[in-house]
């Protein structure tokens, strides 16, 4: 689950981490009474989306007066940036900016481990740094059992700051960033660009925070803040329908009874020079409802040109699937092409009930794979 920076921010706040001054706003008359509140002829203007490249997007604006900040303000909302429309803005006083710096704390799956970054090269093209010049990216693996103690955090200030008084500074933001990741289940607490101002001060000027889902019933004031878009809303209620569901933008949607088989099924399409609509794991289950409130789910997609049924019958046998989809599809009218395959107990049986339907019966993968991907193009 991702936050917006100004909720990151008071989070960051409440644990002692220095951020700059600033107040969300929804129109520009609040924008108008925000910048009288801050006392400051400068102010920063930033669009608050679920989304990275703000900036790079025209979503953060400095304004050097009022007039300026209402023009911002108004330009800004109702910006769409990458498909999120924005909808308030966050105000804030401007900073004597020296030098900008990078912060993470992310949980790595390679090491096991949350994994602290640190780099001088913080800003709006840390992905470039990261892609062309890895090197300049510090990582320290964080043992769970000790932490970040005074020694690893003096040592990963130096990554950063030559100057002791700096390094002192920069101490405490380390061990405090650390320590609201692991109380507040955390996948991710990045400070970018943590910045060092012409005053000689250390401060994050952006806050960014996503959570473990499966934690949140730990943290009902953060689960509260949860603003789902249109296909994270799909995925919540194709979860209480008994279905995994993940929507990942293709033209080829899958209908798939596993998990693992469900992964396969998508690296064929792949293969095949296709693109996977989706992940949807329908379990073990044959039930007629169940596949139509499947394949509602799927056709709900515009993007969707093709349906692939990837079925196979271990304990759940294939003439009952068979039965099943031919029983849901009574109900669902659908001109979108559908292609089955069926494997495993009683496949044949299975297969024949399905011969001189308006499916098209595939009984390998691959030729499954073909067929879908020749009928999407």
């Amino acid at each position: 689950m991702k936050i917006h920076e100004y909720q990151a921010k008071e989070i960051f706040a409440s644990y002692g981490i220095p951020v700059d001054k600033s107040i969300v706003c929804r129109t520009v008359d609040d924008a108008v009474k925000a910048y009288e509140m801050l006392d400051s002829q400068k102010v920063i203007v930033k669009a608050q989306v679920l989304t990275g490249g703000r900036g790079k997007a025209g979503g953060v604006k400095l304004a050097k007066d009022e007039m300026e900040m209402r023009k911002h303000t108004a330009d800004i909302l109702g910006m769409d940036i990458k498909g999120f429309v924005v909808d308030r803005v966050l105000i804030g006083q401007a900073v004597n900016i020296a030098s900008e710096y990078y912060v993470s704390y992310i949980v790595d799956r390679s090491t096991k481990s949350t994994i602290m970054m640190l780099s001088k090269e913080g800003g709006m093209d840390i992905e470039e740094v990261a892609r062309t010049t890895p090197e300049k990216i510090h990582k320290f693996v964080i043992d769970p059992m000790i932490g970040v103690p005074d020694y690893l955090a003096r040592e990963a200030a130096f990554k950063l700051f030559d100057d002791i008084n700096l390094v002192n500074q920069a101490v405490p933001i380390f061990q405090n960033l650390y320590k609201l990741f692991v109380e507040k289940d955390a996948s991710l607490a990045e400070i970018n660009p943590l910045v060092l101002t012409a005053e000689g001060k250390i401060m994050a000027i952006d806050a960014k925070m996503t959570f473990d889902d499966n934690a949140l019933y730990r943290h009902p004031k953060i689960a509260a803040l949860f603003e789902p878009t249109e296909e994270e809303k799909k995925e919540k209620n194709a979860k209480s329908k008994g279905f995994s569901y993940v929507n990942l933008g293709g033209e080829i949607g899958c209908m798939v009874n596993g998990a693992g088989l469900a992964m396969a099924t998508m690296d064929m399409i792949k293969l095949y020079g296709g693109n996977p609509a989706n992940f949807l794991d329908i379990g073990g289950s044959s039930n007629p409802t169940k596949v139509i409130e499947a394949m509602k789910l799927l056709l709900s997609d515009k993007n969707v040109k093709v349906v692939l049924i990837n079925i196979f019958g271990g304990i759940t046998r294939c003439d009952d699937v068979a039965n099943g989809l031919l029983e849901a599809f009574n109900q669902i009218q659908t001109d979108i092409p559908i292609v089955i395959r069926l494997t495993g107990t009683n496949e044949k049986e299975g297969r024949a009930l399905l011969q001189g339907t308006k499916f098209n019966v595939a009984e390998t993968m691959g030729e499954a794979g073909k067929k879908a991907v020749e009928l999407a193009r």
